[in-house]
């Protein structure tokens, strides 16, 4: 895929619009990782070194549409101006008349972040006033939030309707690394997990018709199992979805997919640090006791699976790695991923997380800032935002506003 390139841009004394991805932990005031913000960097120095005046749109949180004191910006600001060596002004609202004065009055080399774009109910809905008025802002808008790709909202989609429309270089970068798996080397593999069965069933559908096995751990993996008469114990299974995951299984089998679910696992009665742990098979979890992570078994087995494969797509941890005793899966498994010799991606989230905390990360071939919006490309999704960004759809001109 193609995009218009924010290389291409004449940015020269313009204001430039810029949609990054700030959707960042906060703990004490402060931005607790700041990765996300660092991805944006090389993208607004190009812009800044060619005279352009920057304001930036992000959302934090889903504050559904109404103003929520926690979800406010101030602390992602002053990470950006220590990140970017120069003062970065928080404005108190996304659109009005005094961030429109704020805005007009500033010069070149100036960088506004505009208050939290998800406190007003019409940035989700994509209400064509409010994507005027963002566009009233700026000369020029550039996309570099591959995060929220997958999202048809005003700051994503409504403004390309008004302004000429690039992709920033992060933006570039993500959508190059993941066309690489539109012609994957096979063995294919993905390795699936997650605490929530209903949030990886849409994803599992769409990726047993494309890929040549699915590794399934994490929450996920128990709903899989008791759908299939395995006895979970008190694992959290979700017996409405059974029917959905026979129908997932029955592609993979027509599609020669195959699905592999974990043969042991590691129990306890409850989620802490110094609970009493077992080993047990993963189809006979005793009376009382939960599953919180695949066990020494399952993690040899699937890294055999990905020493053997030449793509490996990875989402969504295998156990709750945050607590030791249940982070020897993950770890495992991400040991493998870091030793194999295929072509690796990780969709963001909780699997890079766990990935930095292991220190594994630099080990992947490519890390996603976008564990949905990865995934929904990696299905064949339809994504809202890129469309305005394609090179093959003509000149970079909105329809003004």
């Amino acid at each position: 895929m193609e995009l218009r390139s924010v290389r291409g841009a004449d940015v020269e004394s313009k204001t430039v619009l810029v949609r990054v991805d700030y959707n960042v932990p906060l703990s004490g005031g402060v931005v607790a990782d700041d990765a996300r913000i660092r991805a944006s960097l090389r993208t607004l120095d190009y812009l800044l070194d060619r005279g352009a005046k920057l304001v930036l749109i992000t959302h934090l949180g889903r504050p559904e549409g109404r103003v929520v004191e926690e979800l406010r910006l101030g602390p992602i600001a002053a990470r950006l101006s220590e990140l970017l060596g120069r003062p970065v002004r928080q404005l108190d609202e996304s659109i009005g008349p005094e961030v429109a004065r704020s805005v007009d009055a500033a010069g070149p080399g100036d960088v506004f972040l505009l208050e939290n774009v998800r406190f007003h109910r019409e940035e989700t809905t994509n209400e064509s006033g409010f994507a005027r008025q963002l566009a009233g802002l700026g000369d020029v808008f550039v996309n570099d939030a591959f995060a929220a790709v997958h999202r048809a909202h005003a700051s994503t989609v409504g403004i390309a309707d008004h302004l000429p429309a690039y992709a920033g270089f992060l933006m570039e970068e993500e959508v190059a690394a993941l066309s690489r798996l539109e012609e994957p080397e096979r063995p294919y593999l993905a390795v699936v997990g997650g605490k929530k069965a209903r949030s990886k069933l849409g994803a599992l559908r769409d990726l047993a018709s494309r890929v040549d096995e699915i590794l399934i751990g994490g929450g996920v993996a128990f709903t899989f199992l008791a759908a299939s008469g395995a006895d979970v114990g008190g694992s959290v299974v979700d017996a409405e979805l059974f029917d959905e995951v026979r129908e997932i299984q029955e592609i993979a089998e027509r599609e020669g997919t195959s699905i592999l679910l974990p043969e042991d696992v590691i129990v306890a009665r409850g989620l802490f640090l110094h609970e009493e742990t077992r080993t047990c098979g993963a189809n006979a979890i005793p009376s009382g006791w939960q599953g919180f992570d695949i066990g020494p078994a399952t993690v040899a087995r699937f890294a055999a699976r990905i020493r053997d494969a030449k793509t490996i797509v990875w989402t969504g941890p295998l156990g709750a790695f945050e607590v030791e005793p249940f982070s020897h899966g993950t770890r495992g498994v991400g040991q493998a991923l870091a030793d194999a010799q295929g072509y690796s991606v990780i969709g963001g989230g909780e699997t890079g997380d766990a990935m930095a905390r292991f220190g594994l990360l630099d080990r992947i071939s490519y890390v996603s800032t976008g564990g949905g919006a990865c995934l929904a490309l990696l299905r064949g999704k339809h994504l809202p935002a890129l469309e305005a960004l394609k090179a093959s759809i003509g000149p970079a001109s909105g329809s003004g506003v």
